[in-house]
């Protein structure tokens, strides 16, 4: 099985790379090269980059590690990416050389309007479309489109390792105790969360099986989420998508 590696670059971003016991490895949104450098320098070989979306802490180190280690690099059809030479999108299969490791490519449009996420090996990179304990902000899409996005991700198997990009989950999580308090598996979470980051290990990767019993954004059906977010409105929500715009709109706002 290939091994996940979750390399810190600026403030809280991953770069993730998920390699083979050779030492070859897909790269998956260099923000920075010089991480991904470095581990190359203690015997991890990049063999190919996969981006998520165009924003500048996913793609800004692509230009420099492509010209140290020329291999494939696939991302969005998106003129903002210039250095993708493969653009791929919703439904394209990625195999990686050297790996032995193939990819699914789903749109998940929201955060971004051309963001992807790849799904393999039992992985999901999911850039910032799902967050452990939240998502990502609507910058380009709308809140159905997101909510859609969303819904795709958690139909994939439980057993999913969860590998977004930032380490948000403990301000997610405050969060999430207010949007559905007295969630058991949520405290669960929060508990292993402050453990890991304790010991100085990143929060990352959830499963989509936890995700889906404590991600309040994965869970607006629940009665618990709808609860607070009638609350909040003065009524019930009239559909899903209500729900969930209510919900992101009101974490735009929280400093809790």
């Amino acid at each position: 099985m290939p091994s996940l590696h979750a390399l810190p670059a600026f403030q809280d971003n991953y770069i993730w790379l998920l390699a083979g016991a050779d030492g070859a490895a897909v790269v998956v949104d260099p923000g920075d090269a010089a991480p991904v450098l470095a581990a190359a320098r203690q015997g991890l070989r990049p063999v190919a980059v996969l981006v998520t979306h165009h924003h500048a802490d996913h793609v800004g180190g692509v230009d420099a590690l492509l010209s140290e280690y020329p291999v494939p690099c696939y991302g969005p059809d998106d003129p903002r990416i210039p250095a993708v030479a493969t653009r791929v999108g919703d439904g394209d299969r990625v195999a990686v050389p050297g790996l032995g490791v193939a990819f699914d490519v789903m749109a998940v449009p929201g955060h971004t309007r051309s963001h992807l996420a790849f799904h393999g090996a039992g992985h999901l990179f999911c850039g910032d479309t799902l967050f452990s304990l939240g998502c990502g902000r609507l910058f380009e899409g709308t809140p159905a489109q997101m909510l859609a996005s969303l819904d795709r991700l958690a139909a994939l198997p439980g057993d999913t390792q969860v590998c977004c990009t930032h380490e948000y989950t403990a301000a997610n999580g405050r969060f999430a105790r207010v949007a559905e308090p007295g969630n058991p598996a949520l405290e669960a979470r929060l508990a292993d969360v402050q453990a890991r980051r304790a010991r100085g290990e990143p929060s990352l990767p959830s499963t989509l099986a936890s995700e889906r019993a404590c991600n309040p954004f994965l869970r607006i059906d629940e009665p618990g989420v709808r609860a607070t977010l009638s609350a909040r409105l003065g009524h019930a929500p009239r559909d899903r998508v209500e729900a969930f715009a209510e919900l992101r709109a009101w974490k735009d706002g929280f400093a809790g």
